[in-house]
């Protein structure tokens, strides 16, 4: 798995060549300042480790309370005695707060605002009396020129750091300043192992394996890539994700938006052929308007014309004939006739006063009548009077009867 460095001059690295073999192993840290931006601690904490952690100033504390709950962090300076001193803090750059007053008015030559502020001090020696049990794999110490304090608090005989990384520059300078404290270190029998051009490394004399991992820089075979570099491609790749999902919401909503087009396009059509259907219509309606609107102007002309009232009277004699051709006519009229007895009474003797009538009127029942029977009666009648209807015949013989008894 590639290592992922955090430290500012990939100290981790170096650490990591040398001390990676180790299980849930143990640091301390002087001089934090920040649970992830420069640390050398973060990467072993992220790999299991726990350890001590000395930032003096409350805000920095506070990061590692949040983002390392399981460390012990610790708001105090480490001195060479127990007490307070005056820290000077440079706020505008992180990790440049420093107990040394050269340091300090060397920050404000170079136009820096210093704020200072007291903190308590404790002893490395007493921090881990109360902290430690058990092996302690490296000590990182960086507070900006006050390194030889910081040793001077420590018991190197109780205490054994496998490996120890010292801070040997002048603040923000090459310049080194190790020949002030080195003493403290290789009198406690730990051996020089590498020069990093920020940092001096140490090897306890009863751990000189390790000796062995320091010599070189950090190099391609460490597999390793800066945090920095790995949020950048972290962030890449959820960009190319995102613009990965963007582009297919883009590719659907081309779709749709072409669905969309394609379908207006359709509405546009129908709404076009309406529109013509529309517009035939009204055509169509105005023409027939027209022609009944003329229609209307002629009736009413001929309706109002002198020809017209004129002929008035031969219409309803054209009426009158028309009637008259109706089929069935004459067979209603005769059955009307024949079933009014009153109408048979006076129709009777007026055509017997007219034998030539009654011929004639005889010949027409006959034709209507058809082939139809006719019964046997015993009535003495003309001769021109036997084709005449039995009904008729019957009333003609009521009414000889009727002469018979009146003497008539």
């Amino acid at each position: 798995m590639r290592f992922i460095s955090y430290a500012q001059n990939n100290e981790d690295v170096l650490l990591w060549r040398a001390l990676g073999h180790v299980r849930d192993g143990f640091y301390i840290d002087v001089g934090a300042n920040d649970p992830v931006e420069h640390s050398v601690t973060k990467a072993f904490y992220d790999a299991g480790w726990r350890g001590i952690n000395i930032e003096p100033l409350p805000a920095h504390i506070a990061a590692f309370d949040e983002q390392r709950p399981g460390d012990i962090n610790l708001a105090v300076a480490a001195g060479s005695a127990a007490g307070t001193l005056t820290l000077y803090d440079v706020p505008a750059v992180r990790g440049w707060a420093s107990p040394d007053k050269s340091v300090a008015d060397l920050h404000r030559a170079e136009g820096h605002t210093v704020a200072e502020l007291t903190v308590p001090v404790r002893t490395l020696a007493d921090v881990c009396a109360e902290h430690v049990r058990g092996d302690v794999h490296f000590l990182k110490i960086d507070v900006e020129g006050f390194e030889g304090d910081v040793l001077r608090g420590m018991d190197f005989e109780r205490w054994r750091p496998w490996v120890l990384v010292i801070e040997a520059t002048q603040p923000n300078s090459r310049e080194t300043n190790h020949a002030s404290w080195e003493h403290l270190v290789t009198s406690r029998r730990y051996r020089y192992a590498w020069f990093d051009g920020l940092n001096r490394y140490y090897v306890a004399e009863e751990h000189a394996e390790l000796l062995a991992s320091f010599g070189i820089q950090p190099n391609v075979f460490d597999d390793y890539i800066s945090h920095h570099l790995d949020k950048a491609w972290a962030a890449n790749g959820e960009a190319t994700a995102a613009l990965q999902a963007q582009e297919r919401e883009l590719d659907a909503a081309r779709t749709e938006l072409h669905d969309m087009i394609q379908f207006a396009e359709a509405l546009e059509l129908e709404k076009q052929d309406a529109l013509a259907l529309a517009a035939q219509q009204r055509h169509e309606l105005a023409q027939v308007q027209m022609w009944a609107l003329d229609l209307e102007q002629r009736l009413t002309a001929t309706l109002n014309s002198t020809s017209w009232k004129v002929t008035r009277p031969l219409r309803m004699a054209g009426a009158l004939v028309q009637r008259v051709r109706r089929p069935g006519l004459a067979r209603r009229l005769l059955t009307r006739v024949t079933k009014n007895q009153r109408l048979r009474r006076t129709l009777i003797p007026f055509l017997l006063r007219h034998p030539a009538l009654n011929r004639r009127v005889a010949g027409m029942l006959q034709a209507v009548k058809g082939s139809l029977p006719h019964p046997v009666v015993n009535i003495d009648v003309p001769e021109e009077l036997r084709g005449l209807p039995v009904s008729v015949r019957n009333v003609l013989t009521d009414l000889q009867r009727a002469r018979k008894h009146t003497g008539g």
